[in-house]
């Protein structure tokens, strides 16, 4: 008898709130079928846990609590993936840039010119040993990190320094070249 009172209980309840909460969490999240989602849950989870709440519990302040906080998690959630999706959307647009900005200025006789030729061998000379060796594995011999790491008994974090280190001395030897290169020598 008492599950059929709960049930009676559960079903005003549902019935007085659902629109006012659904109403709350769609001022927030602005989207009437996820507030829908929401105040679902909410109420659900209400349910399964009404035996656990103390006797004087204030139920619509208890679900609208979860209904506030599911909406959080959500708008939380959503200015992570917003900020992820712009970031994402600034760096193809620097990319585009960086490749138009490259394409006009490209001069095919200067890239292939003996001057950037020279400054290379010289800069990739002054390398320590081990920084050469990984650089002319990746680069010349088209080794994978991992295959680079396995080869010279090395982390692959450590090939990536050894690249990166190599990269950093060529990009500023080559910086007036830079545009002209970046595609040959890009991590």
């Amino acid at each position: 008898m008492a599950e059929i009172s709960d049930i009676r209980c559960f079903n005003d309840l549902f019935t007085h709130y659902q629109s006012r909460f659904v109403r709350f969490a769609n001022s927030y999240v602005r989207d009437i079928t996820l507030a829908e989602d929401i105040v679902a849950e909410a109420f659900m989870i209400y349910w399964e846990n009404r035996r656990d709440l103390p006797p004087d519990s204030n139920i619509p302040a208890y679900i609208l609590t979860i209904v506030k906080n599911k909406s959080l998690n959500y708008l939380r959630q959503k200015k992570v993936q917003d900020k992820v999706y712009l970031s994402m959307q600034d760096h193809a647009s620097w990319e585009m840039n960086l490749r138009i900005t490259s394409l006009e200025a490209c001069n095919p006789t200067l890239v292939f010119s003996s001057e950037i030729e020279r400054i290379i061998n010289e800069t990739l000379a002054s390398l320590p040993e081990r920084t050469l060796e990984v650089f002319t594995l990746s680069r010349y011999n088209n080794k994978s990190h991992k295959e680079i790491a396995e080869y010279l008994n090395i982390t692959t974090k450590g090939v990536e320094f050894h690249i990166t280190k190599a990269l950093t001395v060529l990009r500023a030897k080559l910086k007036d070249y830079m545009t002209f290169i970046i595609s040959f020598f890009s991590i």
